[in-house]
């Protein structure tokens, strides 16, 4: 079944969702917006500073997501051997880089008015900075590698062992003793240390995150489509 992807029938689809993604993303963004920065309250505590959460938080459940993504496809290359997901896995990276930076930098932004500092070396903010730089070799991998064999298996391998950061990252502030809170949102529990007059916007601009992430990557994988057309193959 894995073997049958052709990219003249993957290009026909991917080439026409952009325009509708980026229409959605406009419209989710602005929702979120408006609810992150107008409708939503201040914190009794951060007061204003809370709203950098909006941004801070997606960012950060983004990127893991992204990584967790690349593994899962590393492996599927490996099982299947089939290129396309290797493919789909570098065309992901660089928006999951991206949101892995917009999260250590608010980070830091939000930290200067919670904590009086703009960086400290704690469990979380520690092992996000080390997931940046698992990020930062896998998307160099792919410039300094010239043959397509070699870079998949040296890709593969920097997904499947930085994966394992990502649970480090989640249950951090769970092992640790960190400047971080524990977690307000947990999906295996219906606990939810957040009002839903925050949880609302934090959701919205979750989905927004998404489909940024969902049209960077659909720009990419259609260039890699085009070259692979271009070079006269038609089966990955």
């Amino acid at each position: 079944m894995f073997k049958s992807f052709e990219p003249n029938k993957i290009f026909a689809i991917t080439s026409k969702a952009p325009k509708y993604v980026l229409f959605l993303f406009i419209v989710v963004l602005t929702v979120g917006l408006t609810e992150a920065l107008v409708l939503s309250p201040k914190d009794y505590k951060q007061s204003d500073a809370v709203r950098i959460m909006y941004v801070h938080v997606p960012a950060a459940w983004i990127s893991l997501g992204i990584f967790s993504s690349l593994a899962l496809l590393s492996v599927g290359s490996f099982v299947f051997k089939n290129k396309n997901f290797s493919l789909i896995a570098k065309s992901l990276a660089p928006s999951g880089f991206v949101f892995n930076i917009i999260a250590l930098v608010t980070g830091s932004i939000w930290g200067k008015p919670t904590w009086g500092t703009w960086w400290a070396w704690d469990a979380r903010i520690t092992s996000m900075l080390i997931l940046a730089l698992f990020y930062g070799m896998y998307l160099l991998a792919w410039r300094i590698y010239n043959d397509k064999e070699q870079v998949i298996k040296v890709t593969s391998l920097i997904a499947i062992l930085g994966v394992i950061n990502v649970p480090i990252i989640k249950f951090s502030v769970d092992w640790w003793n960190t400047l971080h809170q524990p977690a307000s949102i947990n999906i295996l529990s219906t606990n939810i240390a957040i009002h839903p007059s925050m949880l609302a916007p934090l959701g919205i601009m979750t989905a927004a995150f998404a489909l940024f992430s969902l049209l960077i990557f659909l720009m990419k994988y259609n260039a890699e489509l085009i070259k692979v057309k271009n070079k006269g193959l038609d089966r990955l």
